[in-house]
């Protein structure tokens, strides 16, 4: 299984911290934003890597990052996204490099206590379709959220007013090589994106999409009120330690 990092967009939300460099680049305790993703593939035993960024800063994460020989990385590749054409579009952009194998992709700002090495295996074992991962948060308005009838996921609904559930799909996901054939049936949303949540319905309406509770805390850090969050997680508790 390869690993995909999502990192680009334009941090708008993070402004004027992210006015002089990618959201992604911006501390998290001791560390910078973009080392947690990484760390969380690479103890599901991910060894190579792509990494999808964009702006003015996308040369910052070659000079941080070089080859990913300091996480133990086989191979750590790069492209560019130009624009902020939404989650499933910077996705496309790895067909590629998935080269219609089973793929691991996390969003560049998600920062989790744990490890996902148990749903790593599942998804492995599972062999096709995909795999979200869950977590019950206060404010599932802020994200996609399953609806649920008993213990199967009918429908994901993208930040919806009344949320059906208080569960937030969390930004990682599984999927086999169907993604891509899916991402180019996708029509932009009323965002003007691709959204990632089209393609896990979509796997919904196949019968093909399972999913785990996250163990331990999990935040995004794409807010200042989330930064601050994140911070405050992991100088108390750790996360992704580096072995």
């Amino acid at each position: 299984m390869k690993g995909i990092v999502l990192a680009g967009g334009l941090g708008t939300r993070l402004h004027p911290l992210t006015k002089v460099t990618n959201k992604h680049l911006l501390p998290v305790y001791d560390r910078p934003m973009i080392y947690y993703p990484i760390q969380t593939l690479v103890n599901a035993g991910i060894r190579d890597i792509l990494l999808v960024t964009g702006g003015n800063s996308a040369g910052d994460f070659l000079k941080l990052l070089g080859n990913g020989k300091e996480f133990g990385l086989q191979h750590l590749d790069y492209t560019y996204q130009e624009g902020e054409g939404g989650i499933a579009d910077a996705l496309r952009l790895a067909e590629h490099f998935a080269d219609q194998g089973p793929i691991c992709v996390v969003l560049g700002d998600n920062i989790i206590e744990g490890n996902i090495l148990k749903a790593a295996q599942a998804f492995r074992d599972q062999k096709n379709g995909a795999k979200i991962l869950l977590k019950e948060v206060k404010d599932p308005q802020r994200f996609g959220v399953p609806v649920l009838d008993g213990t199967k996921v009918v429908k994901i609904e993208e930040k919806p007013s009344q949320p059906r559930s208080a569960y937030a799909v969390t930004g990682i996901y599984f999927y086999d090589g169907q993604v891509f054939d899916i991402i180019k049936t996708l029509k932009p949303s009323g965002r003007g994106e691709l959204e990632i949540t089209d393609v896990n319905n979509a796997y919904i309406e196949a019968g093909q999409l399972t999913w785990d509770v996250l163990d331990g805390w999990w935040t995004d850090a794409g807010t200042i009120e989330s930064l601050l969050l994140a911070n405050q997680l992991v100088a108390q508790t750790g996360a992704n330690k580096i072995e």
